[in-house]
């Protein structure tokens, strides 16, 4: 077991640090989609980061025994993590992330992110091994993104907050696959989907339109060939891979959402974290 608190290497990998580059564009996306992005989002977004780390620390946590089988690399069955330090984390994390919530948003923000973090803990604690896996991590997404619209009216960032929904449903099923590996329908079935949300963010105004669209068509690209490599060949590695892919992706659908209420500028900062992301990743990994 490690003496004292873990190694910063070692807790970046506990917590997937360069995957949370995919988280920000949600408060940003719902932010300009209700018109209220302002300097208020950044606190918004940090909480948000908060929260997806407590998230993956969590979920280590959960899985530790698990992981001694089938990831024995990881931080817990590793011993360079101990599971206390783990739980720590998470909570302290969770905390950190309402608490910041609150400061920057107040308690419109407070009552998004108090859910938001129950969804994140109920996932790690029950749902992801059952069949409402994907519907809760997708609940966790959008929650995400009405966090960053907590500052104007909710309803006008439902579209938004339902595309992160749909895309994330997407990569939790494929990510249920990323030790065993599977069969070629469910990557294909994915790539479908992502193929057709790809294709319902541009809109008009022409002024925006090209914007999000040839930001939805990276996306498109960039998530869709990691999953038709997996759909050739489903083995765990592919799998893997496509999901890795699905969570730096985010990033440009963010951004196409974000250009999308009129945003371009804004949108294109957003998507410019995904090569960021996958440069990180090749030392810490995302999944």
């Amino acid at each position: 077991m490690p003496d004292g608190f873990p190694r910063r290497r070692d807790l970046a990998e506990l917590v997937r640090a360069p995957a949370a580059l995919s988280v920000p564009g949600d408060a940003i996306a719902g932010a300009a989609a209700t018109g209220t992005l302002s300097a208020r989002t950044a606190g918004l977004a940090a909480a948000s980061v908060c929260l997806y780390w407590a998230g993956m620390a969590a979920n280590d946590w959960a899985d530790r025994d698990l992981d001694a089988v089938e990831r024995p690399e990881r931080p817990i069955p590793s011993g360079r993590v101990t599971p206390g330090q783990a739980l720590t984390v998470a909570t302290g994390l969770t905390a950190a992330g309402v608490g910041i919530a609150a400061l920057a948003g107040g308690r419109r923000a407070a009552a998004v992110a108090v859910p938001l973090a129950g969804a994140v803990w109920t996932y790690d604690l029950w749902a992801k091994n059952t069949a409402a896996g994907p519907a809760v991590m997708a609940a966790c997404r959008a929650l995400d993104v009405l966090l960053g619209a907590s500052a104007g009216h909710l309803r006008a960032a439902l579209p938004a907050a339902a595309t992160m929904a749909a895309h994330t449903a997407t990569v939790t099923a494929l990510s249920r696959h990323e030790v065993s590996g599977g069969s070629p329908r469910l990557p294909t079935a994915t790539l479908a989907a992502t193929t057709a949300l790809a294709a319902t963010v541009p809109r008009r105004p022409v002024s925006t339109a090209a914007t999000s669209g040839a930001l939805a068509a990276w996306y498109a690209a960039w998530f869709g060939a990691a999953q038709a490599r997996a759909a050739a060949d489903p083995s765990a590695n592919r799998i893997r891979a496509a999901v890795g892919a699905g969570i730096t992706g985010m990033a440009p659908l963010q951004g196409a959402l974000t250009a999308r209420a009129g945003h371009p500028l804004a949108g294109i900062a957003v998507a410019a974290a995904a090569p960021i992301a996958r440069l990180l990743t090749r030392k810490v990994p995302a999944t």
